[in-house]
């Protein structure tokens, strides 16, 4: 199949900026957490870097690691031109959007099942039922925000990804109604019983940030978003797809890149800072998920990102299908 080289070069720069991405928060994550060295680090220890090191005494396992944290970089460039030469010019967005689907899924199990549980958490904690359900110890330090984020959030965060490998789908309809129910508890309790408790207000704002920012990529492969249609309404299919192109390189791809790196380039940027410290909100009883809610922005952005890639891959489709049928249509 013969190729068009400004197409080819689209669709390496759409499949290395995805790549790129999850490079990029994966790394994050090992660099801040784990505190490996990260690429400007292992970088700065081997002598080929002018940024500052963050620490001189790393064990010589976590500079290996670093060295492979650096490769994996190398390796983000250098998969796309394998996957366009593999593929012996055939573009298919199936991957980037089964990334997506993945990403989305494990977002949408974690929140749903993490809000459940810590709403749970507080509402005994508050009714001062804790400690007889776990003991006056565990009743403790489900009360501190480090040890409720380490031993309930992230356990609920790991079976959130292994829903996601299995079930690839996210039922947003069922977080949909689980906000309406929410809502409905909110008046019933405070209206008719009186009662109302900061955890309750936490949950429905946590549920709500999640629908819409996690079904975003999907809203986006559907067409769903809002759009100026005075002009495009009137385009071609060619038109329409070089302005769906022209406006992800231009505007999409570029707004997930802000938000990544303004969110996680430094130990001190809003994520890593949320995360680092478990923050949470000033209520003392309500839900200890505020640090989650800071990585709504980075799940939404890389969605996106991959989203706009397979985008990007569509309409290139869309084009040389358009340019074969012309040709044909002559010869």
């Amino acid at each position: 199949m013969k190729t068009n080289r400004t197409m080819d070069f689209l669709h390496y720069s759409a499949l290395l900026s995805a790549f790129l991405g999850a490079v990029y928060i994966v790394n994050n994550f090992l660099t801040y957490i784990f505190d490996l060295p990260g690429l400007f680090d292992t970088l700065a220890l081997l002598g080929f870097s002018i940024f500052e090191i963050r620490s001189e005494g790393y064990d010589p396992v976590f500079i290996l690691l670093g060295v492979i944290q650096t490769i994996s970089f190398i390796l983000a460039f250098f998969a796309p031109a394998l996957i366009l030469r593999r593929r012996g010019g055939e573009r298919d967005e199936v991957l980037l959007d089964s990334c997506s689907k993945v990403v989305v899924s494990f977002a949408f199990w974690s929140v749903m099942l993490i809000g459940i549980a810590d709403a749970a958490i507080s509402f005994v904690r508050i009714e001062g039922l804790l400690p007889n359900i776990v003991g006056n110890d565990l009743a403790l330090a489900l009360g501190k925000p480090a040890l409720r984020g380490a031993y309930v959030h992230i356990p609920l965060l790991l079976f959130g990804m292994l829903i996601a490998l299995y079930r690839r789908g996210a039922d947003f309809i069922w977080l949909a109604l689980l906000i309406v129910f929410g809502e409905l508890l909110i008046v019933i309790t405070r209206f008719i019983f009186s009662y109302e408790q900061a955890f309750m207000g936490d949950l429905v704002r946590f549920w709500y940030a999640g629908l819409f920012l996690f079904s975003s990529a999907y809203t986006l492969v559907h067409e769903g978003h809002v759009r100026v249609d005075v002009l495009y309404a009137n385009f071609s299919e060619k038109g329409k797809a070089y302005t769906n192109i022209c406006g992800s390189i231009l505007l999409g791809i570029p707004l997930c890149w802000v938000i990544l790196i303004r969110g996680c380039w430094h130990e001190t940027s809003p994520f890593n800072l949320a995360l680092l410290n478990f923050e949470v909100t000033q209520q003392g009883f309500g839900m200890y998920v505020k640090y989650l809610m800071s990585g709504f922005l980075v799940i939404f952005a890389l969605s996106m990102l991959f989203q706009f890639s397979s985008y990007i891959i569509r309409y290139i489709n869309i084009l040389e299908r358009k340019e074969e049928n012309i040709i044909h249509g002559e010869s």
